[in-house]
Formats: C-alpha cells, sequence, structure tokens
C-alpha cells in the first residue's frame, strides 16, 4: 500500500505539471479574444478556479464509491488532455465569430470562458477528492491526502517554470499544449494499469444527510483562508511585477515561488501534525497575520532599498536568481503557511464527531478543496476588481490580515475551553490590530520608476499624483527644473521632455500628415494624452476615439499635461472606450483612417498581443481606404532580436512600410514605423504648401515646439524602409498569436541598452528613397542633402 501511494504521488506531480502548463496556455490564448483587462482577466480566473470547485464538489455526488478510484482518475486525466486539444483548437476558430457578434459584454465574455475551461477545470477539481476514496479518513489517511495535494502542488511549481521558461520561450503555445497532453496522457494509462493490477473494496453510498456532518467552522476558516491565500497572491504579484519589472519571467518566478510555499508546507503539516488539527490549523492562521506583515514590510521596505540596480547585469539568469531570492524572503513564509492550511482543515475535520460520520473520503476532501478554491476565488476577484482600486495595496494587505485573524478565531473557539478561547481570541487580534499599523504604502519612487528605482531614487524629484487602478497603477511626478513625468506601473510612459514631446506629437502630426485628409482616428493608449491632443489641431478631423486600459489615466494626464495635450479629453470630437485595445479592435464595427499606437512597451506581459501579425493584421481590416497605421518601437531596452521581431512583424502585414527616428541627434532611441494600406510618394511641395496655410498655423507650431516645423525637417527624419532591411530581417521570428514571442524576446533581454547600436546597424543600407519623395528640384536636393548628412554620406 505505501508503495502504491507514492507512486500515486508521482502522477499527481505529474498532472500538477500539465495543469499548470494548461493555465499559463489557456488564459493567454482566451485573452486573446475577451482581452486582458482587469475585468477579462477577473472572468477568466473565476471561470478557471470556478470549474475546479465545482468539479470538487459534485464527483462525490454524480460517482458512487464502488467506481474504482484509480480507474476515476485515469479517465478524468484522459479526459483532461482531449479537453486541452479542443481548447487549442477551438479558441482560434472562435475568433472571426467572437468578432462578427461585435459585443463588449462581460457576460459574453463570461460564457465564452465557461464554454472553453468549464469542462477541463471540473476535471481538474475532481482529480484529488477521485483518488482520495483510495485512502481512509483516519490521521495516516489524511497525512497521504496532504502528500497528494502537496505533490500536486510541486508538479505545479515545474509546469510554471517549463512553460514560462522553456516551452513558450522557445516553442509556442501549441508545443506548451502538446506536452500537457502527453503528461496527461501517460499519467491516465499509468493510473488505468495500476487499477487493473489493484483490487478495491467500494464503501457504501454514503447516505445524503453526510454533507452536513461536515463542519462548517472548519469549512469557513479554510474558505477564509483561501480569501486572504489568492488576494494576497493578486496584490504581491502586483506590487512585486511593479519593482521587478513585468515580464513574463517575473510572473513566472513570482508563481513557481508561491506554489513552492504551499507545497512545502502542505507537505510538512502531512508529515509533522498527527493530532489537535484544530488547534494546529487557528495557530497557522494567526501566524499568518504575522507573515503577512512580514511580506508587507519586504515589499515597502526591503525589496526597494537602493543598492541594486537591475539594469546592471546583461546575463538575465543573474537579475532571475535576485528576483528568486527577493521573492522567497518576502513571501515564501506566507505560501508555506497557506499550503499546511489544507492538510489541517482535512484532519480538523476527520478529528471528532463531526467527521465520524463521513465515510466517503471524496466528499471529505471535495468539500474541503471547494471551500478553499471558493475562498480563493473571492480574494482573488475582490482584491483586483475591488479592494485595490477603492483602498489600495496598504490597506488591501490590511484586510488580508484581519481574514487570516477571523479564520484563526472560528476554529480556535472549537479547539479549546471558551474561557482560554476569548483570552486567545483577545490576544491575537491585539497583535494584529499593533502589525496592521505598521503596514506601510510602498515608496513612491518605487511605484513610479520600477525596476529602476535604485537609480532615479536622487533625482526623481516629487510626486504629484499616485493612483491604483484595477489595471495599473499610475504616478505623476515633477523634477527640480518642471519637466513633468508620467509613470505607468512602474515604467515612464510620458514627459515633458522635447524628445519625448518629439515622439508623441510625430506619432500624431505624421500620422494626419502622411494621410492627407483624415476624418477618424483610433489612438491605442492614452497615455500623457499628447499624441492624441496632437490630432485636435488638424482641421479636418472629425472624431478621435481613444482606446485606454485604466480608467485612472485620461483625469490623471489631462490635470497636469493639459498644456501639452491641448485638452483632448474635452474635445467634443474625442470618445473614449475603457478595454483592452486588441478586444476593442477585435469586436469594433468602425474603420478609421488612421490607427496609431502610444508607447506601450513590448517587454511588459501580455502587450505583445499589440504588436503581432494578427493584431496588424486586424488593424489593417479596420482602415478606410487610404489608410495608414503607424507603430511606436522602442530601441533602448531592447536587443537586436527584440526590434527584428517587431519591425518583420509590422512589415509582413505592410510590405512597403517605412521607418522615421524620433532622435533629434540621429543616434538611437526610439522610431515610429508607418504601414498604409496604399503606399505612395510623399509630395515634399504639397506637405510644404500645407504647413504653410492659416488653419495649420497650431500644427507648425506644436511641431516646430519639437523642432519638426517644415516639411524637410519632418521627411529628414527618415531611416529606412523594407526592401533596404529585408538582409538584416533575415533571421527574425514573426510575433505570432500562438507564439507571442516578442514578450519573451523582449523580456529576456530587457537590460540589453544599445540603442545606438541597434539604429547603426538598422540604417547601415540606408539610401536616399528616390521613389518615396517627390517634388521641385530645390526642395529635393535641399532634402537630399540634409538626408545624406544624416546617413552620413
Amino acid at each position: 500500500m505505501p508503495g502504491l501511494l507514492f507512486i500515486l504521488i508521482a502522477l499527481f506531480v505529474g498532472s500538477g505539471c500539465a495543469a499548470l502548463i494548461y493555465e499559463v496556455v489557456w488564459l493567454q490564448l482566451l485573452q486573446l479574444l475577451i482581452g486582458s483587462s482587469a475585468v477579462s482577466l477577473a472572468v477568466l480566473l473565476g471561470t478557471y478556479m470556478g470549474g475546479m470547485c465545482l468539479g470538487s464538489w459534485l464527483l462525490p455526488l454524480w460517482l458512487s464509491p464502488r467506481q474504482h478510484p484509480l480507474r476515476v482518475y485515469a479517465g478524468i486525466e484522459l479526459g483532461i488532455g482531449l479537453a486541452g486539444l479542443i481548447v487549442l483548437s477551438g479558441v482560434p476558430r472562435l475568433d472571426h465569430f467572437y468578432a462578427a457578434m461585435g459585443t463588449t459584454s462581460i457576460v459574453f465574455r463570461c460564457i465564452i470562458a465557461a464554454l472553453f475551461l468549464l469542462v477541463p477545470t471540473m476535471l481538474m477539481g475532481a482529480s484529488l477528492p477521485a483518488v482520495a476514496r483510495w485512502v481512509q479518513t483516519n490521521g495516516q489517511g489524511v497525512a497521504w491526502l496532504g502528500y497528494f495535494y502537496g505533490g500536486n502542488i510541486f508538479g505545479a511549481v515545474a509546469g510554471a517554470v517549463l512553460a514560462g521558461f522553456y516551452l513558450l520561450r522557445l516553442y509556442d503555445m501549441a508545443v506548451g499544449t502538446y506536452v500537457a497532453v502527453a503528461i496527461n496522457v501517460a499519467v491516465g494509462l499509468a493510473a488505468w494499469v495500476l487499477a487493473g493490477r489493484t483490487q478495491h473494496k467500494p464503501a457504501t453510498d454514503p447516505p445524503a444527510s453526510v454533507g452536513r456532518s461536515l463542519d462548517v467552522f472548519v469549512l469557513v476558516a479554510i474558505a477564509l483562508s483561501g480569501f486572504a491565500a489568492l488576494g494576497a497572491e493578486v496584490v504581491w504579484t502586483r506590487l512585486l511585477a511593479l519593482m521587478l519589472g513585468a515580464t513574463v519571467y517575473t510572473f513566472s518566478i513570482i508563481l513557481a515561488v508561491f506554489l513552492t510555499g504551499l507545497g512545502l508546507g502542505s507537505a510538512a503539516a502531512s508529515r509533522l501534525i498527527r493530532s489537535h488539527f484544530r488547534l494546529a490549523l487557528s495557530v497557522c492562521q494567526f501566524v499568518l497575520v504575522a507573515a503577512v506583515a512580514w511580506a508587507a514590510f519586504s515589499i515597502t521596505n526591503i525589496i526597494p532599498v537602493p543598492g541594486f540596480d537591475p539594469s546592471l547585469p546583461t546575463n538575465p539568469w543573474m537579475v532571475f536568481r535576485m528576483d528568486l531570492a527577493r521573492c522567497v524572503w518576502a513571501i515564501l513564509p506566507s505560501a508555506i503557511l497557506w499550503g499546511a492550511s489544507f492538510p489541517l482543515a482535512l484532519g480538523a475535520l476527520t478529528e471528532d464527531e463531526f467527521g465520524a460520520a463521513t465515510t466517503d473520503t471524496a466528499l471529505l476532501v471535495g468539500r474541503t478543496y471547494a471551500a478553499n478554491t471558493l475562498g480563493g476565488i473571492l480574494g482573488a476577484l475582490l482584491c483586483s476588481v475591488v479592494i485595490i482600486p477603492q483602498w489600495g495595496t496598504q490597506n488591501a494587505e490590511r484586510v488580508l490580515m484581519a481574514v487570516c485573524a477571523i479564520s484563526g478565531c472560528i476554529v480556535l473557539w472549537q479547539a479549546i475551553p471558551a474561557r482560554q478561547a476569548v483570552a486567545g481570541i483577545a490576544s491575537a487580534w491585539l497583535v494584529t490590530w499593533v502589525l496592521i499599523f505598521f503596514v506601510h504604502p510602498a515608496p513612491w519612487v518605487a511605484l513610479a520608476y520600477g525596476r529602476l528605482a535604485d537609480r532615479f531614487r536622487l533625482v526623481a524629484g516629487k510626486p504629484l499624483y499616485i493612483g491604483e487602478g484595477m489595471n495599473s497603477t499610475i504616478v505623476v511626478s515633477e523634477l527640480d527644473n518642471g519637466v513633468r513625468y508620467f509613470h505607468v506601473s512602474g515604467k515612464v510612459e510620458a514627459t515633458t521632455e522635447t524628445f519625448d514631446m518629439r515622439l508623441q506629437r510625430m506619432l500624431g502630426h505624421m500620422s494626419a500628415l502622411f494621410h492627407g485628409n483624415p476624418k477618424s482616428v483610433l489612438v491605442v493608449g492614452f497615455g500623457a494624452g499628447v499624441t492624441a491632443g496632437a490630432f485636435t489641431l488638424h482641421p479636418c478631423i472629425e472624431k478621435i476615439t481613444i482606446d485606454e486600459l485604466e480608467p485612472l489615466v485620461p483625469a490623471a494626464s489631462t490635470k497636469y499635461f493639459a498644456r501639452e495635450n491641448y485638452g483632448v479629453l474635452h474635445d467634443p470630437r474625442t470618445q473614449i472606450h475603457y478595454d483592452d485595445a486588441r478586444h476593442f479592435v477585435l469586436t469594433s464595427k468602425e474603420k478609421f483612417d488612421i490607427i496609431t499606437s502610444d508607447p506601450i512597451h513590448p517587454w511588459v506581459k501580455g502587450t505583445s498581443t499589440l504588436y503581432s501579425k494578427e493584431y496588424f493584421e486586424m488593424c489593417k481590416r479596420h482602415l478606410k481606404p487610404g489608410g495608414l497605421v503607424t507603430q511606436w518601437v522602442p530601441l533602448y531596452e531592447s536587443d537586436f532580436a527584440t526590434v527584428k521581431s517587431e519591425l518583420a512583424t509590422f512589415f509582413s502585414v505592410f510590405p512597403h512600410a517605412t521607418i522615421w527616428n524620433s532622435d533629434a541627434s540621429n543616434k538611437g532611441y526610439d522610431v515610429v514605423v508607418v504601414g498604409q494600406l496604399e503606399p505612395g510618394p510623399i509630395d515634399v511641395d504639397a506637405l510644404d504648401e500645407r504647413l504653410h496655410r492659416p488653419e495649420y498655423r497650431a500644427v507648425v507650431q506644436s511641431l516646430s515646439e519639437v523642432e519638426l516645423g517644415t516639411a524637410r525637417e519632418i521627411l529628414a527624419t527618415y531611416a529606412g524602409r523594407d526592401d533596404e532591411l529585408r538582409q538584416w530581417l533575415d533571421d527574425a521570428q514573426i510575433n505570432r498569436d500562438l507564439n507571442m514571442r516578442l514578450q519573451y524576446l523582449a523580456g529576456w533581454n530587457v537590460n540589453f541598452n544599445r540603442p545606438d547600436a541597434i539604429f547603426l546597424s538598422m540604417t547601415a543600407r540606408r539610401t536616399f528613397p528616390v521613389d518615396l519623395f517627390v517634388g521641385s528640384a530645390g526642395r529635393m536636393e535641399e532634402l537630399r542633402r540634409r538626408l545624406a548628412v544624416q546617413v552620413g554620406r
């Protein structure tokens, strides 16, 4: 029997590994369809965990104990593998149907998520209750159930690392799915073979009333524990991703550390504690109050301390090791205690008269797992959608500490005599309130500059505004010289510095001038509003549609950057949609003359969906005749492979696209790529004549402020086009929806900061484009001289 149980633990390790690979792939895959806003992510998370909750709750009711547990488990694993193939095949095919519906309804997003996730996640949730029928509801049996749970979590750690650092970095979602399916099939077949070689003595069907025999106080306590655990994961992931850099690798590290703690805690509790489970569970929850306080203190006072600049090492593994150490230091203690809570709750339900009537181990495990999962769903959703936006991360951590204390009080009341319980509860609450008082907000410099906070600590100026929204943390700061910075989730997105204003106004003015007579424009990302504001100065513009993910952004930008963005928020032509940009483009029925993207860093997890071939094709379908797309491409905090991927992907949809350099000194910093539906020559005379019209006086003034006040100055920013870069892009990797190659490339090389070298290499074959510019001899000669100086010939 022990030998078989060890084999089952090994199978659960494999099952957990496959489950985490699926989770990474499925959530990433469905985000392409329903978006990556906080609401969409809440829908996905709620559906995913809700399915697991339902599966663990319903299996004991649907399947008789007479069924061989290992055959049931084998069927579950094979079913999960089949579902994985269906999801991989079905989601991309649903794209056109979903787009045709043209709806942004949350209900419809829930239906889509449930359509693909509910069945496989129910099967995942049912796996532990199914195998639980193989053990008894005694101390030794509870220990093995804890081992199963811990083994499943250790497998999940392996899956998180395997998916994040190997399968999706080097391959794609299809390969990740096939690996997970192979693991499911191997586990399922192994379980089936074991079932054929072992005898099962079925218990009688449990009475209908057995569910009421379980101690509701313990179930409530473990639900509150799940609430605190998943709520804390949301809060800490947000803060740590902000401070460490929100790459896909950072999220994988945070998840792996959290899961490792859960697995260690479950294994330790199963091994060390065989009695007095209620008392142990209550003590565990009280200690969690201190552990959460420790994590809060570490994240706000230790991790952001001076002395480490993650942008200095060029080897990503050095940074990953440091990030891993900081995550372990902060969140591992809490995760260990939450991991221990599950087997302790199982033990508490079997140690007295409440558990005596529970002959069906699957029911015991299923109810406990369902309660814990349901609490986790509520904790994650409320923290991400309500608590953080309303009260901030500081108060969210305080709420979670109070929840841990309440959970401990509920169990302690039953664990010891009433008089001792009252004294214990009073002492616990006194300590809780003292610790809550010492939870501080994160330093504003860390919120503003994220992973580069140490570099800017002494020259950061002062904060003018700090806001924590559902999707992002917003900071507006001002230097001593009056220059203002706009920060989103630890990154500088816009400033009033001339070089930044130049880029933002190029995206707006150049788009409108190259089109000639645009009526409608879509701006992806509000930012400081400068790009969108540039369009308000063009007399032909009739409608400015802006898609912004975070509702806090437009109001903050309007208050502090109104002069630079010309009050675009209050312009009667402006219409704002709050949604994930890809989802908006996918579901919109409207077409535009211009689609332009305000700066969005490609190394940030999730943003590569706005640089994919399929996204650019969607944008192309939403252009009116003669329309164009302009896209920002950063050369800083990037490397050759990343820039090549961005350009090659854009050129694959707009084969005659052109590149324009925003840097006034003709060195590398960032560039603008312009793709047109109907590419043609640029008439230098016509452009110059338009800029001299009275109605364009404001446009010229706006451009003159960034040294682009004439047609020659604008066109002299030309930096190349597709045919000149063909050889340079030979080894470029195309960023596709099903591989999201860019976020792995960009995240891996975010510390490779040599924009000048990239720009020089990119423009090495640049020549004067004789077929791109037309005009009078004098103007063409002057432009040729300007470009000759720029090129260095």
